[in-house]
């Protein structure tokens, strides 16, 4: 029989709640490299070019619409980024997403035989009494001509109610695309009232090294860090490496060795 990681009950957990705790992902020399890499790409001190990752600086006042739009290469030696993208292009992340948990993942959630590549690899911040609201959003993009399933968030610091963990409203993820007008799947505040607001919701809270697998269409908020403590994190979003984009827009996948084949075109 196939060795698997994750169990029967928590596939079963995963379909009907749409996320579900993977446990410890990253042993504790990962989760060292991790955290001493994301601070060598932040203070601009690591070996690698930064002219290929997106970087967005932190919102002065916690409001997502104060957020600078950030691009690619370093805005200033600082620990307060918000967002670090494309961090596949980094070794040392790029070797964590090889994990197998994740090929397992992928391999359930979108067939054995799917080439899979990296739709998005990023790091998310909220530094010590900062952080920016993250609203109530599902992780949907309208230029797709199909849409990634699958992301895993990975903890580099202890993630808790008070500085700022990932909130679900399990079960959501059923729903399908409540707001598929909006380009990056944010909800209208009706949808807010009617799906978020008085009902049950989970913080997600995990120890540092810890990952989460969420479906994309969970919704999903996180709040400000009110502790003396960051919350980092990686997140990784796996896709059909078949992907496109309505406008045809495509780039060369990086290899992903979840099926036999490498793809070959995939939309960043």
């Amino acid at each position: 029989m196939k060795e698997t990681k994750l169990t029967h009950r928590q596939w079963v957990d995963f379909e009907r709640d749409g996320f579900v705790r993977l446990g410890r992902a990253a042993t504790d020399g990962e989760l060292n490299q991790l955290q001493e890499r994301i601070d060598a790409i932040m203070l601009g001190t690591a070996p690698i070019d930064l002219g290929k990752i997106y970087m967005q600086l932190d919102s002065s006042d916690g409001d997502y619409a104060s957020l600078s739009g950030g691009g690619n290469g370093s805005h200033g030696a600082t620990l307060n980024y918000r967002k670090i993208q494309n961090l596949e292009f980094d070794p040392i992340f790029r070797e964590y997403m090889d994990n197998p948990i994740f090929r397992e993942v992928c391999a359930r959630c979108y067939g054995d035989d799917t080439p899979i590549a990296c739709f998005r690899a990023m790091f998310m911040n909220k530094p010590a009494r900062k952080g920016t609201l993250l609203p109530w959003h599902q992780d949907a993009w309208t230029v797709l001509d199909r849409q990634p399933v699958v992301t895993v968030w990975t903890a580099l610091d202890p993630a808790t109610r008070a500085n700022g963990c990932v909130e679900v409203v399990p079960g959501t993820h059923k729903l399908g695309l409540v707001n598929p007008a909006h380009a990056s799947g944010f909800l209208s505040k009706a949808q807010i009232e009617q799906y978020c607001t008085n009902v049950a919701t989970e913080f997600v809270e995990l120890e540092a090294g810890e990952a989460v697998l969420l479906h994309n269409w969970l919704m999903h908020r996180s709040d400000v860090n009110k502790t003396d403590i960051s919350r980092r994190a990686f997140s990784v979003c796996y896709a059909d490496a078949r992907t496109i984009s309505s406008d045809g827009a495509v780039l060369t996948a990086l290899e992903w060795p979840v099926a036999a084949r490498a793809p070959e075109q995939f939309l960043r």
